[in-house]
């Protein structure tokens, strides 16, 4: 197992007038034995880093640590890191047991260790019965298996997942999810996983890590990035249906933007109007779309009420209320949480309100 720690790392591509930058000094640690989920949308440079603590990719500047030595300027072999990557890499000649075995062919172990390693993770991973199988007669959530399994019999220090579950229908993602978790409990190896699915961030981290444009937004726990968001962005990125931000919402100052989740509106007849324009039934839930009505005033807005609530008409007037503290304050300038009484915040200031 090992500590991770990323020390102000900038990454851009191309040189003078024509250089993008992609990072842009980002700071993390990850604990020892932690699993940590890195999720943010396309082109927020998430695979980028991974691809930095990997060794596969360098760093204009900055340092990346293990154990608290900087492993900079080591190659990728080196780093006693093992990478799932999205589309498996499997070698469709070779057997399950083959892929599984050929890092540790190459590493020069003996037959029996290797066989020994292979056969105890295909327990682990329900592939015992699949070990002479080619990839082609397997389904992708068994490939993906395949190729966790192959990190895994490498017991290196530190696991690293590229998107691995992207190329998996919905039912597989939750199943494989749950084998992640599974093997976490497990084999307990530090671990970062990128993802652009914030279900996947809430359902596997210990902690997440929210990029923006290159930037980290907020580092907490699940239920802290959920339940106080430090920005704007982070608040409408998890969570789906997103969070509700308001911008003219009545008595609230015009510096100030007003957050909602779906699921914190009441029914209340005392409460804002809002005109049904869309009802979407989901089972157990239903999620309502419409816009808030307050003289001149109108902005769309989404509720989520439960099937046992009377489902409203379209165009009709729902009247909602939500409890003052279930409610979100950011400054509309800075995009950042509100703390206290203050109107403005630091962008770099990224802890809870």
């Amino acid at each position: 197992m090992a500590q991770i720690s990323l020390r102000s790392i900038w990454k851009s591509y191309g040189t003078g007038a024509k250089a993008v930058a992609v990072l842009h000094g980002i700071d993390a640690d990850i604990a020892d034995g932690e699993f940590v989920v890195i999720v943010g949308p396309s082109g927020c440079g998430k695979s980028t880093l991974l691809r930095i603590v990997a060794g596969l990719e360098e760093c204009n500047s900055g340092e990346v640590l293990l154990d608290g030595v900087v492993i900079n300027t080591l190659e990728p072999a080196k780093r006693n890191m093992a990478m799932v990557f999205q589309n498996y890499a499997l070698y469709p000649h070779m057997s399950v047991f083959d892929n599984m075995a050929y890092g540790l062919k190459i590493a020069g172990l003996t037959k029996e260790e290797i066989a020994s390693r292979v056969e105890s993770v295909a327990v682990i991973l329900d592939l015992s019965t699949l070990l002479q199988r080619k990839p082609r007669e397997l389904s992708g959530g068994q490939r993906q298996r395949v190729a966790m399994g192959r990190a895994i019999v490498r017991k290196p220090q530190v696991f690293l997942f590229d998107e691995p579950l992207s190329n998996l229908d919905a039912k597989l993602r939750v199943q494989t999810r749950l084998e992640i978790q599974k093997l976490h409990r497990q084999v307990g190896t530090t671990s970062l996983f990128v993802t652009h699915d914030q279900a996947e961030a809430m359902t596997l981290a210990q902690r997440i890590v929210v990029m923006n444009a290159g930037s980290i937004e907020q580092i907490g726990t699940p239920e802290e990035v959920y339940m106080r968001p430090a920005t704007v962005f982070v608040a409408r990125f998890m969570g789906s249906p997103p969070m509700n931000i308001l911008t003219q919402a009545p008595g609230v100052a015009p510096s100030t933007l007003l957050g909602v989740r779906p699921e914190d509106w009441v029914i209340d007849a005392a409460g804002w109007p809002m005109q049904v324009d869309v009802v979407e039934l989901l089972g157990a839930e239903r999620i309502v779309y419409g816009q808030l009505r307050n003289q001149s005033y109108g902005e769309l807005i989404t509720v989520r009420l439960p099937a046992s609530v009377t489902p409203p008409t379209l165009g009709e007037i729902l009247h909602i209320s939500v409890p003052m503290e279930k409610v979100h304050y950011f400054d509309a300038e800075t995009g950042c949480r509100l703390k206290g009484e203050s109107t403005r915040c630091s962008p770099f200031s990224l802890g809870v309100g």
